[in-house]
This record gives structure tokens, sequence and C-alpha cells, in this order.
């Protein structure tokens, strides 16, 4: 066992890992946020995409260790409090979800990608930025409806 700090959505945590303990281990048995969703396990789904020191990381792939010291945000940090932040309304008011498994980890690379573009992308840009996110349940046609919307929102 080794023990790390790390700061997860604002908080300061110092906790015991294994060596074989991934990011998403921590995030969901660790910590309890269980928003951060394992798909594949081997970082192609980007269900457990979190944020990590501003980059959307595949946190099923990154060992715990790894992360000491580090910032990292998950679908639970994004709200204020009760207040949705923009992507996640956008999200709700287009329906660019459906059984919602995906949707945290396409929030969150969602965040990213608008975060790096200050202009209202186009359909093939967000299609590019999210080609990391799998939807099973879609077409992709809400989800890029709803990066574009949650754009407009974040750029008034």
């Amino acid at each position: 066992m080794e023990q790390i700090r790390l700061n997860v959505n604002g908080k300061e945590y110092e906790l015991e890992v294994k060596p074989s303990d991934t990011l998403l281990d921590v995030i969901r048995e660790g910590l309890g946020l269980t928003g951060t969703k394992e798909g594949c396990g081997v970082g192609e789904c980007g269900a457990c995409t979190v944020i990590m020191e501003g980059q959307a990381v595949n946190a099923c792939i990154i060992l715990a260790i790894e992360v000491k010291g580090k910032n990292i945000t998950t679908i639970e940090g994004l709200a204020d409090g009760e207040k949705l932040h923009p992507i996640q309304e956008a999200f709700v008011e287009v329906g660019g979800l459906q059984c919602g498994f995906c949707t945290p980890g396409m929030i969150m690379s969602t965040k990213v990608f608008l975060d790096e573009n200050k202009k209202i992308p186009t359909n093939e840009e967000i299609r590019k930025a999210l080609e990391g996110n799998f939807c099973r349940c879609t077409g992709y046609t809400k989800i890029v409806e709803s990066v574009k919307v949650a754009a407009q929102k974040i750029r008034g």
C-alpha cells in the first residue's frame, strides 16, 4: 500500500492505494464518486473520462500512484451546488443523453474542448473532439447539438 494525496473537485484527499489501483478505482471506490463510469477498462470508450490538470484523461488506465498531487475534476465537480454547469444543462435540454452511461465522459471531454476553443465549434470539430467517447444508444446527433448549445451558453 502507498499513501497518496490528490485534489478532487477542489477538495484535498489523502488515502492509501494498492500499486494496481487505477484513478477510476480511487474515484469510485475510494471517494464514492460514482458518476465516472467504467466501460471498457482499457481506455478506448471514454466512459471514465475525467479532467486531470486541465486535460481529459481515461481514469481506467491511469494508476492511482501516478496522480499524486494532481488536480482532478469529475462530473460531480462541474455543478455549483444544485446549479448545473452550462454543458450539463445543454445535454439535458437538448436530449444529448439516453441511458446516461457515456454522458459523464462526454461532458468532461466537452468541457476541455470548449475551454480550449473559444468560438462556436462546427459539427466536424465537435465530432473530432469527442472521437474517444463512444455511445451505444445514439447516432450522436443530439450529442453534437448539445455541445453546440453548451458553447452558445458559455459564450453568451
